[in-house]
């Protein structure tokens, strides 16, 4: 992709950097590949090269198409990174640390999102178009340059991951490559809303990396008000279900099933009945999430509580139940609170 006339290098591998720049040493594409993976910001710093052919370089490419507009940190740690793209649209991108200290870099892979997810702020934004994989690639390299190393990557951002899988295979690709960042896949979790035709795809096609799914409710009705895409029928929990065990079969991987718990509305006994249920028979983890606020959606927060009934409705039926600690809410980091507004708006 061009930018200004000029190749941008974050979202191509080695072989490609050094088939873009015409280069006749192609170990050349490799060193340019490793720099990259190192965090640097100009060619200037890519000491093993020539200061000539430093020049060459910057005359014909660049190593990043967006910019960090704003930094945000939330006393928990938390950092959230408002980012422009080339053409004014802007993303969201969170740096979360748990209690161990590991490093979550949580990406966004679309300009807004086109699922309408009830209770998300970025699913009010409609969707203005899928990122590439140098703007997804980037968003890990600055949040690495604010932090230091970072353990894991999560594409749980801005967007439906399954609508631009495509970028999020190349990104992968580019963040696993043992002459660069060297990401572990198992450390690597991509997140839907439900999009069953593309649980069959990452299943069947790849890459071999984490799978979580916003299920929200097990209750149908409910499901098909809360988040849209779950009312065409080849989504549906009877089709999701099957997507789930699939993938869980076919990649040795257990599945994540998440739910962000709103008040009154998802959290009463024969909803968790409902999600035993929906578990049974697959391999699956549940992770709760209790609603974070987002202004002018007409939900609340669970009480405690109600959390903590819900929470053994499931444990006595013999699932494994995480909630979720809420990280970022002072800075709107945290879950379902990403959406920062078009900048040509």
């Amino acid at each position: 992709m061009l930018v200004n006339e000029k190749i941008i290098l974050t979202g191509l591998l080695p072989q490609e950097i050094s088939e873009a720049l015409n280069l006749t040493q192609k170990f050349r594409g490799t060193q340019i590949f490793k720099w990259i993976g190192k965090g640097v910001t100009s060619f200037d710093e890519m000491t093993d090269l020539s200061v000539d052919f430093r020049n060459e370089l910057q005359n014909k490419a660049m190593l990043y198409s967006s910019k960090v507009s704003n930094v945000l940190k939330d006393p928990d740690g938390t950092i959230k990174l408002q980012i422009e793209l080339f053409d004014g649209n802007a993303v969201e991108t969170v740096l979360l640390t748990d209690k161990e200290g590991r490093k979550t870099a949580c990406v966004s892979c679309q300009v807004g999102c086109a699922m309408k997810c009830a209770f998300c702020q970025t699913g009010t934004l409609g969707l203005a178009r899928n990122l590439t994989p140098h703007e997804i690639v980037e968003q890990f390299l600055y949040l690495q340059k604010e932090t230091g190393k970072l353990d894991n990557i999560v594409f749980m951002g801005m967007g439906e991951p399954m609508q631009n899988l495509d970028s999020i295979r190349k990104t992968i690709e580019i963040l696993t490559h043992k002459n660069g960042l060297a990401l572990s896949s198992r450390r690597i979790t991509l997140s839907t809303c439900g999009i069953v035709k593309g649980i069959y795809n990452l299943a069947d096609n790849g890459p071999q990396i984490r799978l979580a799914v916003s299920l929200t409710t097990a209750d149908e009705d409910l499901r098909k008000e809360l988040m849209p895409i779950a009312k065409s029928p080849e989504n549906s929990l009877e089709e999701l279900k099957k997507a789930i065990t699939y993938y869980a079969e076919k990649t040795g991987k257990r599945v994540t099933l998440e739910a962000a718990l709103l008040k009154n509305k998802n959290t009463s006994p024969e909803s968790a009945q409902n999600l035993i249920n929906f578990s049974k028979g697959a391999d699956v983890n549940v992770n709760l999430i209790p609603w974070n606020a987002v202004k002018n959606l007409p939900f609340e927060e669970p009480s405690p509580d109600e959390v903590r009934r819900f929470v053994t409705i499931l444990q006595n039926a013999g699932l494994n139940v995480t909630v979720r600690t809420h990280r970022g809410r002072k800075i709107g980091g945290a879950c379902g609170q990403l959406g920062k507004v078009n900048n040509k708006n």
